[in-house]
């Protein structure tokens, strides 16, 4: 499986976006970031969203496309329009 996930920190009022292979394996090392690692200013990341995709080219232009968006009311969007979702999956059909 090929996911794109979005993480939040209060503490920073930022949004982590990345993509994975194994989600809960990601999960862990940003909880466990070192230093000079972006999510390692915050301890209190949250996984906010995560997209499965049929495989790595997707998933990747999928990420690519949230992060040129670099806007925190679209990735609100996201999580309020499920269909967003959706639709980023059939743009970037593999």
């Amino acid at each position: 499986m090929h996911y794109v996930y979005i993480l939040q920190s209060d503490k920073l009022n930022r949004y982590y976006t990345g993509y994975t292979s194994y989600i809960n394996t990601r999960l862990e090392f940003h909880e466990n970031a070192v230093a000079r690692k972006f999510t390692y200013n915050a301890d209190d990341w949250a996984l906010i969203f995560s997209l499965e995709c049929e495989n790595k080219t997707q998933a990747l232009a999928i990420e690519k496309h949230i992060k040129l968006m670099k806007s925190k009311i679209y990735i609100q969007n996201l999580l309020i329009y499920p269909d967003m979702a959706t639709k980023l999956r059939a743009k970037y059909k593999p």
